[in-house]
């Protein structure tokens, strides 16, 4: 038996595009029965009034506002109808706990919000008997507010300030929240002085159009870029290979020069204060420890700077598929336009996904058994038992539907990009491979994402927990233990991005030849192996001119949003909306160019199973582009040169050789 119970082939037959099957069914199952699970708990919190008593808010006695209640055992006014009180009224809404950040104040059902501040509890009565709304505990009578004794207690904190109800959910919010202004500081806790919070809020506010412009700027860099790009991929690459080596050499020299000039002006002031003391030691042991530390330095560059440059010198041919692979990568984004759509559709789901998300855990907030708490009186709806498991699994799906989300794109684009290489004829291509591979992957390959997505959230999941303790644990561990977790954190980290790596190539081969995830993942696992230094080279050089490219976008973006800014005189705090777009354009620029990194990463892997099976003869022509079939012309003939090379030199061996034969051989001399 092969990976994960797949059947072993003694050898790989690739066949692109040619064969379809359903991949790892059984994983779409059980993914199926996971979003069941989801969709069950987001029924329950419906089934036992969570989502209303969210939406519609309740009171501290258990009664959901807006509807007729059933009484709770053991609590007083519980059961009340609240038909004609749709508004929840907290009698101190600046009593903020700012650790728990919730409102601590005893919370009731009115029919009406105050429209204006009432100073005096004769305002309260007036309220009352006018407009109906009683804003004291429901067992006190309106019309007696002034004259009742438990009024300081069961009343509003005078002065009530003037309220207005929130949209939707239906809470009296005071329209002046200078009284969260505590809570406030606690958040922005950077902020010392309120005027410059004011007027960094005032400058965005007042440049919101040039942030609109500037973010529209940098989405146009970032789609134009990955279209250009493939005409400025050789300048890149060879300026990022002359800066590396400069860098290295110049940091290398510089520190030699430091180590050179320290030694110096170190045997000049040992040499004066010989002359002034007769105890130099203390001195001199800490000028020879930042000596030593210099030496140290400086042979630590050079050896970086040595294997640095045998690095270049054995890699520099291979930077030459880098840029083939990147001229390759823009033309099928010429090809295939939507691919540049590729981001928001994504952006989309999870966005979509996220708000779904976060509502039904809101849900859970309000879910579960009433309880009265003893701290406050109040009554909290809690889950207790089983039923605090729901939120661990829902947290889990947050992490797999997230990753498998992104798997989706991963294999939407590697089976867009397969279709591209694999097609000989360009003009025959599908009218939309983007849609083409949509279709494939739902019919044919969920189950694989699904298992890929959850292997990497497997690795996910102990990296947050274990980050977690770390910041729970902040400034009480010790040294070692703190170190431990942090080395366990930046492990599994590693191994999330290696997986990933591999998880795309897998996504790729599956679209190829429609094999299950673990035979997929083997196979571009053995692919990769045997093009290690093919690999290292467009991932070392091909990243960094991404991240120049990311950089330059960047540049670009915030170069115009200062003269922007500057030229609007009146802009005297663009501090704030410059970071914004900045910001912004980063993160435009990384969804962009991530896609970009896809694409070549699959078209390496699609390239390598072209060379490794096919030849260029009749019956085993190659698939690749033009720029790919120069760059193997290329290859050949400098292997042809080497050949030439080694054979030159080995036949004067072979000519002496056989001279020396023909000598001992008799009857020679008589011929």
């Amino acid at each position: 038996m092969g990976c994960c119970g797949s059947a072993e082939r003694p050898k790989r037959e690739w066949k692109p595009l040619e064969d379809r099957n359903c991949t790892d069914l059984p994983w779409f199952l059980l993914f199926t029965l996971f979003l069941v699970g989801m969709c069950g708990i987001c029924g329950f919190t419906i089934a036992t009034g969570g989502a209303a008593r969210l939406v519609f808010g309740y009171d501290s006695y258990g009664n959901t506002c807006g509807q007729r209640n059933e009484p709770i055992e053991g609590v007083r006014l519980s059961g009340l109808d609240h038909t004609d009180r749709k508004f929840v009224f907290f009698l101190d809404p600046c009593n903020i706990d700012i650790i728990q950040r919730k409102i601590k104040s005893m919370a009731l059902c009115v029919s009406q919000c105050p429209t204006e501040e009432l100073a005096t509890y004769y305002d309260l009565k007036k309220f009352a008997m006018i407009n109906g709304s009683e804003l004291c505990s429901y067992e006190l009578p309106g019309h007696k507010y002034p004259s009742l004794p438990e009024r300081f207690e069961k009343c509003p904190k005078l002065p009530v300030p003037q309220s207005k109800a929130l949209p939707v959910f239906n809470r009296c919010t005071p329209v002046d929240i200078s009284c969260y202004a505590k809570f406030a500081e606690a958040v922005v806790t950077f902020v010392s002085d309120n005027s410059m919070l004011n007027r960094l809020i005032a400058g965005v506010a007042a440049s919101k159009e040039i942030i609109v412009g500037l973010c529209l700027l940098a989405l146009v860099l970032s789609m134009i870029l990955m279209v250009i790009i493939r005409y400025i991929s050789a300048v890149l690459v060879w300026i990022l290979t002359g800066l590396v080596v400069l860098g290295s050499l110049g940091g290398t020299s510089a520190l030699w020069w430091l180590y050179i000039d320290y030694r110096m002006t170190m045997n000049e002031t040992m040499t004066k204060d010989l002359r002034k003391t007769e105890e130099p030691n203390g001195g001199m042991k800490t000028t020879k420890d930042h000596s030593q530390g210099l030496l140290i330095y400086a042979v630590s560059a050079t050896v970086f700077t040595g294997i640095l440059l045998l690095l270049m010198l054995f890699m520099r041919k291979r930077v030459a598929l880098t840029i083939a692979l990147f001229h390759v990568a823009g033309k099928v984004f010429i090809h295939l336009p939507l691919l540049a759509l590729q981001p928001f559709c994504t952006f989309l789901a999870l966005s979509l996904f996220w708000v779904y998300w976060i509502m039904v855990l809101l849900f859970l907030g309000t879910s579960g058994n009433p309880e009265k708490s003893e701290e406050t009186g109040l009554v909290e709806f809690r889950l207790r038992g089983g039923l605090q498991y729901m939120t661990w699994y829902h947290a889990v799906g947050l992490i797999w539907i997230s990753e498998f989300i992104l798997a989706c794109q991963q294999m939407t684009v590697a089976g867009a990009v397969v279709t591209y290489y694999f097609t000989r004829d360009k003009n025959k291509l599908p009218v939309t491979p983007i849609l083409s591979s949509v279709l494939r992957l739902v019919r044919y390959h969920l189950g694989t994402v699904a298992k890929g997505s959850f292997i990497i959230t497997l690795v996910k999941i102990p990296r947050l927990i274990l980050m977690y303790i770390h910041n729970q644990l902040k400034g009480k561990e010790n040294a070692c233990a703190r170190c431990m977790l942090k080395a366990c954190i930046c492990c599994l980290w590693c191994l999330e991005k290696c997986l990933n790596y591999l998880n795309q190539n897998a996504y790729a081969a599956t679209a190829i030849n429609s094999t299950s995830f673990c035979t997929s993942a083997r196979d571009a696992f053995m692919i990769l192996v045997e093009n290690a230094l093919r690999v290292a080279t467009i991932n070392t050089v091909g990243d960094f001119v991404l991240f120049l490219g990311k950089i330059l976008i960047v540049a670009c973006t915030a170069i115009t949003g200062v003269l922007a800014l500057n030229y609007q005189r009146d802009y005297t705090e663009w501090v704030l909306p410059l970071i914004i777009v900045c910001l912004f354009a980063f993160l435009v620029a990384h969804c962009f160019l991530s896609i970009f990194e896809i694409v070549v990463d699959v078209l390496f892997l699609c390239f390598a199973i072209d060379t490794k099976y096919n030849n260029g003869t009749h019956g085993r022509e190659f698939y690749m582009d033009k720029a790919l079939m120069e760059f193997v012309e290329n290859s050949r003939r400098s292997m042809a040169v080497e050949e030439q090379g080694r054979s030159k030199r080995a036949r004067p061996k072979e000519e002496v050789e056989l001279t020396e034969v023909k000598a001992m051989a008799p009857g020679t001399s008589s011929a």
